[in-house]
């Protein structure tokens, strides 16, 4: 079992998902069972695979929940592209989100490489 908890990135999509409910508070009403609902869940679920990921026994179990995670991130790149596109937020709020994102995509995937052996290097992402 791994310790979750340590690693910057689960911490960081801790905070980006804690910063996505604050966002889409903001959201239109008639928004709550919508795209504001489907992105909190899309970033809840960033943290979530890494979490459950964490708690497998191997190595290709743990990656799959890596993988996953980053799909998530995608997800949440593509809702935050539609929020901007219907005026429910700015570009500039669109690229400092994305900016967040980044950060934790690019964490994952390290992290990947080395619970895969892609790279023999250690991280404390």
């Amino acid at each position: 079992m791994r310790d979750f908890r340590k690693l910057r990135m689960w911490q960081n999509a801790i905070s980006f998902a804690v910063d996505i409910y604050e966002l889409t508070k903001l959201f239109p009403v008639y928004e709550k069972y919508g795209l504001a609902d489907q992105m909190r869940r899309s970033s809840v679920s960033i943290a979530s695979n890494i979490a459950e990921g964490a708690g497998r026994r191997s190595n290709k179990e743990y990656m799959h929940f890596l993988f996953i995670g980053v799909g998530s991130a995608f997800e949440i790149e593509t809702q935050l592209l539609i929020a901007m596109r219907v005026n429910y937020l700015s570009g500039k709020v669109y690229d400092e989100f994305c900016e967040k994102l980044l950060i934790i995509e690019k964490q994952l995937n390290e992290l990947i490489s080395v619970v895969g052996g892609y790279k023999n290097a250690k991280t404390s992402s």
